[in-house]
């Protein structure tokens, strides 16, 4: 199921007093395809990624919700939604995008349309300019002492922590779900 929220417009006031209007676009979907065709027709429109959130939503029963604003000079960019059950799964896609150039920018976890619980992530680029190419680590656990220990370790070998999720999911159940990156050689 779709529901059309359309672009909403706000005027929000600088830090300096100085007021500056930006456009807002809210996207919501079930589908993960469908959700990155809105985002990349918004990126076309001088859109980009603002923030994700997956969950229930009033009328639109399980969903992907996806806020993009616009500014008065935005690069127009590229995206790719990845989302999956299964964390080998999500580790290749995610190497594959990150060979392609795009760079992590949000998760969340997410009922997709054939009723499993997913982690989905966004990923970003410039096609204007050389992109930085990053090695991605996916790390799932169950336990939080383990995840920190498997932090620590990741960190410890170069990578940055860049995101998590928590949540029910198919890839082991109530898990802890990180992604780490670190700068390709």
């Amino acid at each position: 199921m779709r529901i059309a929220l359309g672009a909403l417009t706000m005027v929000f006031v600088g830090t300096l007093g100085l007021s500056a209007q930006q456009s807002i676009r809210v996207l919501a979907t079930a589908k993960t395809s469908t959700m990155e065709k809105e985002m990349n027709q918004a990126a076309e429109a001088g859109y980009r990624f603002a923030g994700v959130m997956g969950g229930d939503t009033a009328f639109g029963g399980s969903e992907v919700v996806v806020v993009m604003t616009r500014g008065s000079q935005e690069a127009r960019l590229q995206y790719t939604v990845l989302a999956t059950g299964k964390t080998s799964t999500m580790a290749k896609e995610l190497q594959a995008a990150g060979d392609a150039g795009f760079e992590y920018r949000g998760q969340t976890v997410f009922k997709s349309t054939f009723g499993g619980k997913e982690v989905a992530v966004i990923l970003e680029r410039d096609p204007s300019r050389q992109a930085e190419r990053y090695l991605y680590q996916v790390r799932a656990t169950n336990r939080t002492s383990t995840m920190e220990k498997e932090l620590r370790e990741a960190t410890d070998a170069g990578y940055e922590f860049v995101g998590l999720t928590v949540g029910k999911t198919a890839i082991g159940g109530d898990e802890v779900v990180c992604i780490l990156r670190r700068k390709s050689s």
